[in-house]
């Protein structure tokens, strides 16, 4: 087991990971001998506890983080599917764009069922009457094309962050990879959505979508919770403080716009990176859980 390959794996979907922890000098320094280093930092309990550390308060277990993402991507397919039903969509290139996003989703959905079976699981389900599924558009939104597609953009921006925000947790598993597959076609749809919209593919402190709850943060409760519904329930973990905000400026506790020889503007620093968010900020009813019917 290579810790530091760990955290560079880890780096790659949180940039502030090295932020989380004291750094890799004074973690060690704290061990002792060079012995005694290297054999701590191939055990599982030692990392176990740097991570818990890191992490604090995330202690779902790997089913429940994966239900999770089954909840998320039962959400989005419910939504594709009712899109598609609405007849808004333009023929060629939008309907060819819309159902292929869809039958990504499904897929999705089909391997994290298979997963949490695979690990004695009982997987939260939907289906077009049932479980999880898309409640509708919010009386804010127009029931247009456009009104959906911003829906879209809100819920596969939420679904990059929400892959973020618990990648960490399944460190040390074959699971990894496969949530962070999930997370890069994930991202490209937001992309292709944001394009579709006239918007920028990539996250903007300008944007019309700019200020909607999903780019905020905001929320303070710390206690954890649960998540029942489609036939199984898991824990939703506590946090103690909001994740970062989109408009974020500094990285692994790098502030991009000053001290730097080469300097970057807030907008360009806050849109080079993209935030996690914390499994109670999504779910919450002010975020995609308002969207989740039961």
């Amino acid at each position: 087991m290579d810790f530091f390959k760990i955290i560079d794996q880890l780096s790659e979907v949180d940039a502030d990971v090295m932020g989380r922890f004291d750094s890799r000098r004074s973690v060690f320094n704290s061990l002792g001998s060079i012995a005694k280093r290297t054999a701590l930092a191939a055990t599982p309990v030692f990392l176990g506890s740097l991570f818990q550390k890191a992490y604090a308060g995330t202690t779902s277990t790997p089913v429940e983080v994966l239900n999770y993402a089954l909840t998320l991507e039962l959400l989005e397919a419910d939504f594709y599917r009712q899109f598609i039903a609405t007849g808004f969509i333009p023929t060629g290139a939008p309907a060819a764009a819309i159902a292929q996003i869809k039958k990504h989703e499904d897929s999705h959905v089909t391997l994290l069922t298979g997963a949490i079976r695979s690990l004695g699981g009982t997987p939260v389900t939907g289906t077009a009457t049932t479980g999880v599924r898309f409640k509708g558009l919010p009386s804010t939104i127009p029931n247009t094309y456009a009104g959906y597609l911003i829906v879209a953009q809100v819920l596969e921006d939420a679904g990059v962050r929400a892959y973020k925000g618990r990648a960490g947790e399944l460190l040390g598993t074959d699971l990894l990879t496969t949530a962070l597959q999930i997370h890069s076609v994930e991202a490209r749809h937001a992309a292709h959505i944001r394009t579709m919209r006239g918007q920028a593919p990539w996250v903007s402190n300008t944007d019309d979508l700019a200020t909607h709850p999903v780019y905020t943060n905001g929320l303070t409760g710390n206690a954890a919770t649960s998540f029942t519904g489609g036939g199984s329930s898991y824990t939703v973990p506590a946090y103690s403080a909001a994740s970062p905000l989109e408009s974020n400026v500094t990285q692994s506790s790098v502030n991009l716009t000053t001290g730097l020889s080469t300097q970057y503007t807030a907008a360009d620093a806050a849109a080079s990176f993209d935030e996690y968010l914390q499994a109670a900020e999504i779910l919450d009813a002010s975020r995609a859980g308002g969207l989740v019917q039961l």
